[in-house]
């Protein structure tokens, strides 16, 4: 499901979508239901590529949400970082592992809150991408940007095997206790807290929410407002979060 909701909104879905169109009305030129297909497609993704219009309709999973200031002691504390994605680059012999612009703002959180906190451990989230491979898990490349805004290494441990929010929450839970830390504060994105905090208070996480800024929402207004890729990726992470919420309610792996 999460695979068929991003390539719902890729770069190249709005072409092959109005391509089947002008073939359906080719076939049959008369028809209605081929014209107001292509029209509903049109309308459908030039909102769904204007960033403003989904920020809006995601309002209700980020309302209430505040930028995590403490005061809340190290002591007993793990910063959980979760992955958000990434891509890789090769060249002629050798290759690198980028974060998305998601896991991005997710790292400068996670540093931001290493600062105020000091907590005992970080602990950077997120296996590998079966579709690609040979990129390095998010639990790395996290790690490693992390060390460069100067959180100590040592501190820092990886979960690399997970593939969902649920995997993670289940993954990290003996992780904390075999720490000895006492709660986690959970850096992700802010529409994705919702998902996640549940998940973790699902499995039993003493959690506290750190959500990170949407690097996009700061744009000036033309980049908010006209047709971009940036409005179908977000478009896309909102999907996927309004649709995993209540699959996560109803296989029981949320809790509030």
């Amino acid at each position: 499901m999460s695979s068929f909701v991003y390539s719902l909104f890729s770069p190249g879905a709005p072409a092959i979508v109005f391509l089947a169109c002008a073939l359906w009305i080719w076939r049959a030129p008369r028809s209605r239901a081929a014209r107001r297909t292509a029209l509903a497609a049109a309308v459908f993704y030039a909102a769904a590529s204007i960033y403003a219009i989904p920020a809006a309709i995601g309002v209700p999973l980020t309302r209430g949400q505040q930028l995590f200031t403490g005061p809340l002691s190290g002591r007993g504390t793990a910063i959980v970082v979760l992955g958000g994605g990434g891509e890789r680059v090769g060249g002629a012999d050798r290759a690198l592992s980028l974060m998305s612009r998601a896991e991005a703002s997710r790292v400068l959180e996670a540093a931001r809150v290493y600062a105020l906190v000091s907590p005992d451990w970080v602990i950077t989230s997120g296996g590998p991408d079966p579709a690609e491979p040979l990129q390095q898990p998010s639990s790395i490349v996290m790690r490693d940007a992390l060390v460069g805004l100067g959180v100590a290494a040592s501190r820092i441990r990886l979960e690399s095997t997970s593939r969902t929010t649920h995997d993670e929450a289940v993954l990290i839970a003996p992780m904390l206790r075999s720490l000895g830390a006492e709660r986690a504060i959970v850096v992700t994105s802010a529409i994705h807290m919702p998902r996640a905090f549940g998940a973790f208070r699902a499995a039993g996480i003493d959690a506290v929410a750190a959500p990170a800024p949407d690097p996009d929402a700061s744009a000036p207004w033309r980049q908010r407002w006209l047709p971009a890729e940036r409005g179908l990726r977000y478009s896309a992470e909102l999907a996927h979060e309004y649709i995993g919420l209540p699959y996560y309610w109803a296989r029981g792996w949320f809790a509030r």
